[in-house]
């Protein structure tokens, strides 16, 4: 597999104390830093393997886990969208986005747990409002909601990606479908009632925080457009599972997007949606870019993925009864470990022997923190000959 030439954590290995020095940082954000600098590293152990064929000797180390580090999702992503792919419905999906003016920026940096709390239930609300209305579908609907908060140039842009079925169970528990596959519900009407609930949810917020929400201010967002815009809805449920591996475990920004790392600037790639989604380098000093990737760190045990209606795992049942009475068979499948999903997606096996090719590598030692020496292990390859 392609190893990208350099890494987030190469910067937060030379830049976390003159960051640390300079800026506030919360304990929650130095613990993930911590965490993305020491995976795969000796520093959280590892084990030694063998090769059953040539005896090749390899170290590799453990990974930390943490869901913002760059090298720990591939296999959780997976994992993940393999579970739902038992929760399709032979239905068109909707995609839909739910963002936020920039002036509540201040807010999402001070209340990050409360205000991201806030756009899920405003957002998933307003779903629910035009599900159940008649003119619209009149049934109970569901929805799988991914929070992002970042922009390409790592800004802080707060949004909900929300994947919405094209239907739902009415009263008499049929299923309902949307009155058309071009569209959900219309987006216009959709960002007047989002608006309207999530600023009063923010004002209840900003109330039990002992805040003023400045009259003029609280205007100006009634007064200004807010964002909802749905994508053109997936052509069938496969559209729908490549959709949620590319963006349920997705971080502000991976190492491949990082093109270089010198004089205390780092250099990434990033896509310019204001010029067509033309690809263009955006070079920052090392601290700014520490900065705003800290943005982006969510409070510890946050859901970011969240799943409501009929595909919330309270109504598991009621979902497969709805797929059942559609022909769908859900069959239990047992869980793959993240070396079976290697080999399967990335035509990569990880017990393979990288010296000989044909061996397998089989695992003849563990240690907690610092490897043992070179010395001893060649002493153990000498005594297995």
């Amino acid at each position: 597999m392609y190893k990208p030439k350099y890494e987030l954590a190469d910067i937060i290995k030379c830049y976390q104390s003159d960051f640390a020095s300079r800026c506030n940082i919360l304990k929650d954000h130095l613990r993930v830093l911590h965490a993305i600098e020491k995976c795969r590293t000796s520093e959280l152990g590892g084990h030694v393997s063998q090769c059953d064929s040539c005896s090749h000797l390899k170290i590799s180390y453990n990974s930390c886990r943490n869901r913002h580090c760059p090298k720990c999702q591939s296999s959780n992503r997976e994992q993940w969208v393999e579970s739902r792919n038992q929760d399709l419905i032979p239905a068109t999906y909707f995609h839909v986005v739910f963002t936020l003016p920039q002036e509540l920026n201040k807010y999402c940096i001070k209340y990050p747990k409360e205000v991201y709390n806030i756009l899920f239930k405003a957002s998933k609300a307003t779903i629910e409002d035009f599900a159940k209305d008649k003119k619209y579908l009149g049934a109970q609907t569901g929805m799988i909601s991914i929070l992002h908060t970042w922009g390409q140039n790592l800004s802080l842009h707060p949004h909900v990606h929300m994947i919405v079925p094209g239907g739902g169970i009415d009263d008499q528990g049929r299923w309902i479908r949307t009155k058309s596959n071009l569209f959900l519900f219309p987006v216009k009407a959709m960002s007047v009632v989002y608006k309207n609930k999530f600023i009063n949810m923010l004002s209840a917020l900003l109330k039990l925080k002992e805040m003023d929400f400045d009259i003029a201010e609280r205007n100006k967002l009634f007064g200004k457009k807010w964002v909802v815009y749905a994508k053109q809805p997936f052509a069938g449920p496969s559209q729908v599972i490549e959709y949620l591996g590319r963006y349920t475990h997705k971080i502000a920004i991976s190492n491949h997007r990082i093109q270089s790392i010198e004089s205390g600037k780092v250099s990434f790639t990033y896509k310019d949606y204001a010029h067509g989604g033309v690809q263009k380098i955006m070079t920052l000093e090392c601290i700014e870019f520490l900065r705003r990737f800290c943005m982006h760190i969510l409070p510890p045990q946050f859901t970011k993925i969240r799943h409501y209606g009929i595909l919330s795992s309270r109504n598991k049942a009621k979902l497969r009864f709805i797929q059942f009475r559609l022909g769908i068979n859900v069959a239990i499948i047992e869980k793959s470990n993240w070396k079976k999903i290697y080999i399967e997606k990335y035509h990569f096996d990880p017990d393979s022997c990288p010296c000989c090719k044909t061996g397998k590598m089989i695992r003849i030692l563990s240690f907690s923190s610092i490897p043992p020496p070179i010395a001893n292990l060649q002493i153990l390859q000498i005594n297995t000959l």
